[in-house]
This record gives structure tokens, sequence and C-alpha cells, in this order.
């Protein structure tokens, strides 16, 4: 008895000896972590951005702008029914200027322009429609409208107000929508410009220009150039990509050339969309014209214009249609707008101080093909085709005047340089139809040009 009891305080002593080496080994339990003061303490603040940098001076401005250099050379005849001889004439129109960076939202822009001939002057320079109007007296030649001419061609001062208005004032150009109505005659080796104040608005989805024009600077030079008293409005609405509403208002007064005082307002739809693989462009604008402050005798006249044109890949189609009333009297003129562009390149219809009318009125449909082709040669790239075919109709009388077909091939040689060729014939018909008057005579006209941009 007295043996077993000690074998069981025995083998309590070796496992009590065992269990307390077992956990001498186990290593100390965790003391709960705490979170250092440092990592409790706030992120410090960001430093402040860098102040911007200081606006700068006029003369920072002024050499921050960038230059101005044109150049075009142009070879351009003429042959004309009723004219023995042809116009041939070698120009080249030059444009130095420099306009500024911006100083606190201004900036100015100063452009000279000179026009000289290479050659003999086998050409009449002249006022279209204006009897005794010609200006080199070369009358035994047909009209080429670029004269020997060095003068200021823009000086202008813009300040952008803000996102919703820049102002422009001085010697300015001024494109308004398709230039129907308004432009720079940019055709011409010596560019129209204008003597103004000019306003560029925006509101959301409203844009729109309002201008006040004091002077004129034609296309003739200095010699033919009109003192105006005019207000031009374009107001534009844009609904949608495939849908722009405009109106406008465009009163000239010309205190030198009151047949061209007109009062001229109207309205245009516009847009594109795409229709299955094909981008379709349209516009339709009316317009209603009549005398303006007693400037010529009273008349009312129409214009209609209309076109779609749609695109695919390299190509586009377009269909144009234009009625320009005429009450046997006069036709409805443009007396502002880039006419090259309109009734054909031939501009057998230019008449009444350069505007394009008839006074029998003009119905013109014209029919156009565009082909952009993707190749490219060593030093030709960019290629443009353009062939236009034009029927001229008598609005008063339905009387057929005459035809014409224009042909365009333009490339580019480098991002600066381009050279185009193209092509004018206008056939008048054979037979007037009787009460109409006569219509234009039958001419063609070439030219090759070559122009550089800086």
């Amino acid at each position: 008895m007295a043996s077993t009891t000690a074998l069981k305080w025995g083998a309590a002593a070796v496992a009590l000896t065992w269990g307390s080496a077992a956990l001498a080994q186990e290593p100390p339990a965790k003391a709960p972590e705490t979170v250092s003061a440092v990592e409790t303490a706030a992120e410090p603040a960001p430093e402040p951005p860098p102040p911007p940098p200081p606006a700068p001076t006029v003369a920072e401005a002024i050499a921050k702008g960038k230059p101005i250099f044109e150049a075009r050379l142009r070879y351009e005849t003429v042959d004309q029914v009723g004219i023995v001889n042809k116009a041939d004439a070698r120009t080249l129109r030059t444009r130095l200027g420099w306009e500024t960076g911006a100083f606190h939202g201004l900036k100015a822009l100063v452009e000279f322009e000179d026009v000289r001939r290479w050659g003999p002057e086998r050409y009449n320079i002249a006022v279209p429609g204006v009897v005794g109007g010609s200006l080199n007296g070369k009358t035994q030649y047909p009209i080429v409208n670029d004269p020997k001419v060095t003068e200021l061609n823009r000086a202008q001062l813009s300040w952008v107000v803000g996102p919703a208005l820049t102002l422009v004032g001085g010697r300015q150009r001024i494109l308004l929508d398709d230039q129907r109505f308004v432009g720079n005659v940019g055709w011409r080796q010596d560019e129209q410009t204008f003597d103004g104040i000019r306003a560029d608005f925006a509101l959301g989805r409203i844009k729109g220009t309002y201008a006040y024009i004091s002077h004129v600077n034609r296309i003739f030079g200095e010699a033919k150039d009109w003192t105006s008293d005019s207000h031009l409005l374009n107001v534009s609405y844009s609904v949608a990509e495939p849908l722009k509403l405009q109106g406008f208002v465009y009163a000239l007064d010309f205190g030198n050339s009151p047949i061209n005082s007109t009062k001229t307002w109207g309205a245009k739809a516009s847009g594109k969309t795409w229709v299955s693989l094909f981008q379709v462009a349209y516009n339709a604008t009316w317009a209603h014209q009549s005398d303006y402050r007693h400037n010529t005798a009273p008349f009312s006249l129409d214009y209609w214009g209309g076109d779609v044109a749609a695109t695919f890949d390299i190509w586009t189609a377009k269909a144009s249609y234009e009625v320009l009333d005429g009450d046997g009297t006069r036709g409805f003129i443009t007396p502002l707008a880039t006419t090259h562009g309109f009734q054909g390149w031939a501009d057998a219809f230019a008449a009444v101080s350069g505007n394009k009318t008839f006074v029998d009125g003009i119905k013109d449909l014209n029919l156009q093909l565009v082909a952009r082709p993707r190749f490219k040669m060593q030093y030709l790239y960019n290629f443009e085709f353009l062939a236009r075919w034009h029927d001229f109709d008598a609005q008063r009388t339905g009387a057929a005047l005459g035809h014409e077909w224009d042909l365009q091939a333009t490339a580019a040689v480098t991002p600066t340089l381009s050279v185009g060729l193209k092509y004018a014939d206008f056939e008048r018909v054979t037979v007037v139809a009787p009460g109409t008057a006569a219509p234009p005579a039958s001419r063609n006209k070439f030219w090759f040009t070559l122009e550089y941009r800086l």
C-alpha cells in the first residue's frame, strides 16, 4: 500500500516537471497593440499650387506672335466671243504680316498685300456692267480683274471678352456662312476686306455675328472702293446636327454706289446626317431684297436656293438649284458676296459692279461630282478632282440662256505648297426667245495656280 502511494506521488511529480518545461518554451502572450501618437496625427496639408505665371507684357505678347506670309502665282487666260484678242495674265500676289500673341485677351494683326504683273499687260481691268469702267484702258482684251496694287490689307485689334463674346475692330476679313451674301472674294488676287467693327457672340446653341461697315476695300485696288454705312447681322440656332436654323439681315448703304445699296433679309435651314453608308448634307435658303434709304427706285425681288450632297468614301455628288429674281429692269444682287463661287466660274453673268445677276433673273440648275483619291505621287498628294455642269434659264420669261462646264484639279506639293488647274466654259444659246434680254457672250477661261502659305 505504501509502495503504491509512492508511485502515484512520483508520477505526479514527473508530470508537473514536463508541464513546466513545455510552458517555459511557449512564447509569451503579446501585449495589446497600441497606435502610436505619430500615426494618429493628421496628414499634413498639401502644398498650395504655385502662383500663375505673370501676364505677358506688351513686348512679350508681340514677340510670341506668329508671322503671316503667303505667295500665289497665277496664270490666267480668257477667250471671249466678240473680243478679238485673248486675255493673258501672269500675276503674283504676296502677303506679309504679323499677328501678336494675347495680352489680356487682346490681339493685334497687321498684314500688307502686293499684286504684281509678270510680263505684258494683255488684259482689261474693269468694273463689270459700267460703261467706261476700264481702269487700264485695255478694252481690246477680255477682263481679268487683278490690278497691280500695294496696300494695307488688314489692320485689326481683336478682344476676347469671354467665351460668349469676341470683338474685332479695324480693317478685317469677314466671311459669313457660305459667302453667298458676304465674303472676301478670295479667288481674285486683291482680297476684299472691310473697315468696321464686328461682334461674334454665342449663348448656348445660339451663335451670331453683327458688323458695322464704314468702308469696303474692293478687288480693284483703291480706285473703286465703296464708302459705307452698312449693317450686317447673321444669327443661327443649332437644334442638332441634322438641323441648324439661321436668320440674317444685310442693310447696305454705299455713298458712292447707290445702285448697290439694298436691304436683304432671309432665313436658312441646313444640316447633315447619315443615311446608311452615305453622309447627306443639305441647305435651303430664302431671301427678300428691296431698295434701301431711297438710293434707288423702289423694287422687290426674291432669292431661292437649295442643295443636297451625298458623300460615300472618296466620292461626293451634289445637286443645287438657285433662283435669282429679275423684273426686266434689274435683278437680285449680292454686292458683298464671293460671287465667283456661284453661277459658274466663267463669271459670264458678272454685271453691275461685279454682281452676278441678270435683268430677267436667273434659274441655275447645277450638278457636281468631287473625287478625293487616296493615291500619292512622289511630289503630289491630297488630290481633289471636281466637275460641275450648269444650266441657265431666265427666271422672268423661262427662256434658255446657256450652259457651262467647270473643271478643277488640285493637289498638295508640301504641307505649305499647293498646285491647281481650273477650267470654265460658258456657251450661250444661239437663239434668244422673244421678250428675253440677250444673255452674256460665250467664253472660256483657264487658270494655273501655285500657292504657298506659311
